[in-house]
């Protein structure tokens, strides 16, 4: 927040404060012809250092991330298991299957944005703006339109015909509200076998009278050896990558 603060103050001080003092010398901001602004060096190593804080909530809530780690979280639970995978090999597996599917999004802004800036062929702003469009693109296919006008509506925005015509600003609260949704649907799906054994165990065991043994202790084992036997990992882990199209 510090650092934030910082930024915002350089960016909103007059310029000449700076040229009147030697020591800020390295701070200025250059105003072009056709009226765009180009900042030194040292005000581009401050905004990214700033940006560094951000890196974490861009890769959650702009990614597939979201999605997986709840369904993950949701089969853990379905199983009833309530430490194994523990959250540190959940949110190792989700990162590393979010790098998966997010490869040719990642590429296309390394080609687009990133080489181009490191060439200097383009600006930071020009870098950034291009940058935006690949991950912009992803978010908006995943994300439903109800969603979009939903928070189009709450923005106060006029409703568009092309979903492309609304800010990042919309689309990413849009696109976690879908993720949000779709997550849920997948772990619902995902209950409903264990939920079957479940049940079918402590008919048994109510059958049997044997009404003070807890069904989780008995049923534990066979949803184990069901999710073994169907090669579970793979299905869920297939489902949730071709759920972003990937490998279709």
């Amino acid at each position: 927040m510090l650092r934030l603060l910082f930024l915002v103050l350089i960016l909103f001080v007059s310029p000449e404060v700076f040229a009147d003092n030697g020591a800020l010398s390295a701070l200025k901001i250059t105003t072009n012809a056709d009226g765009s602004q180009e900042y030194s060096v040292t005000l581009q190593v401050l905004a990214l250092m700033t940006m560094l804080s951000f890196i974490p909530a861009l890769v959650i809530m702009m990614t597939c991330f979201t999605r997986i780690i709840v369904v993950l979280a949701i089969l853990r639970q379905a199983i009833g298991l309530q430490q194994s995978p523990s959250n540190q090999v959940l949110i190792g597996i989700t990162l590393f299957l979010t790098f998966f599917i997010m490869a040719p999004v990642f590429k296309d802004i390394n080609d687009s944005a990133i080489q181009p800036y490191l060439t200097e062929e383009i600006s930071p702003i020009q870098a950034l703006e291009t940058a935006i469009v690949p991950i912009k693109g992803f978010m908006l296919h995943q994300t439903r339109t109800k969603d979009l006008d939903t928070f189009a509506q709450i923005a106060g925005l006029e409703l568009a015909e092309n979903p492309q015509d609304y800010p990042i600003t919309v689309v990413i609260p849009a696109f976690i509200t879908s993720e949000l949704k779709t997550a849920f649907q997948i772990g619902f799906m995902l209950f409903i076998p264990f939920l079957i054994i479940d049940l079918v165990v402590a008919s048994v065991l109510m059958a049997m009278g044997m009404m003070m043994l807890s069904p989780m202790i008995i049923s534990l084992p066979f949803k184990l050896m069901m999710f073994v036997l169907v090669d579970g990992w793979v299905l869920v882990m297939g489902t949730l990558a071709t759920s972003y199209g990937v490998g279709t």
